[in-house]
């Protein structure tokens, strides 16, 4: 499965993929409202059902080859704390490789989707898998926007996305990121 960092690990953070044992703890991710609205899944009723479509996403991207969302244990507690990873997305047309991440709100603000998406960034450009790297961050996602600024990456462009008003941050191999 081509994209996806199983096994690897940063000072904090080991990477493994998701599992279905691991919904119950993923479901405290759509408890905070904004975590749904940000990712495109407010639309649906629940927080169960919110979480029952990412499952879907995620997995049926590990099925196809598109890359997709590794779940971050944190080494010392060996608590879920996330999710990040490499996405294959299509934006204006154009296929792109994208650094995704989701930290459950009781982990915000303790810099682990920087580290993890600092080393899908490593990653993707040791294994020559792009020239380019994006994240896409809702326009009101400051704490986004924030870890992708972090991560080396400049704003590129505005878009909408899913149907959602989006910026697209970008940082190429060439800039001497790794």
């Amino acid at each position: 499965m081509k994209f996806l960092l199983n096994g690897y690990e940063t000072e904090r953070l080991k990477f493994r993929l998701l599992e279905e044992s691991d919904f119950d703890d993923w479901l405290g991710l759509f408890d905070e409202p904004e975590s749904a609205r940000f990712l495109g899944l407010d639309n649906l009723p629940t927080s169960r059902a919110q979480c029952e479509k990412w499952f879907e996403l995620v997995f049926g991207r590990y099925a196809n080859d598109r890359g997709g969302m590794n779940v971050l244990i944190n080494k010392k507690t060996k608590q879920l704390i996330g999710q990040c990873g490499l996405l294959i997305q299509e934006v204006d047309g154009i296929k792109e490789l994208e650094i995704g991440y989701s930290i459950l709100p009781k982990f915000w603000n303790q810099g682990y989707a920087t580290e993890a998406a600092r080393k899908c960034k490593e990653e993707a450009f040791l294994k020559n898998y792009s020239e380019s790297l994006i994240s896409i961050v809702h326009v009101e996602n400051i704490k986004s926007k924030k870890v992708a600024q972090k991560n080396g990456m400049k704003l590129d462009k505005n878009t909408i996305f899913k149907e959602m008003p989006v910026e697209i941050y970008r940082v190429y191999r060439s800039a001497g990121s790794i």
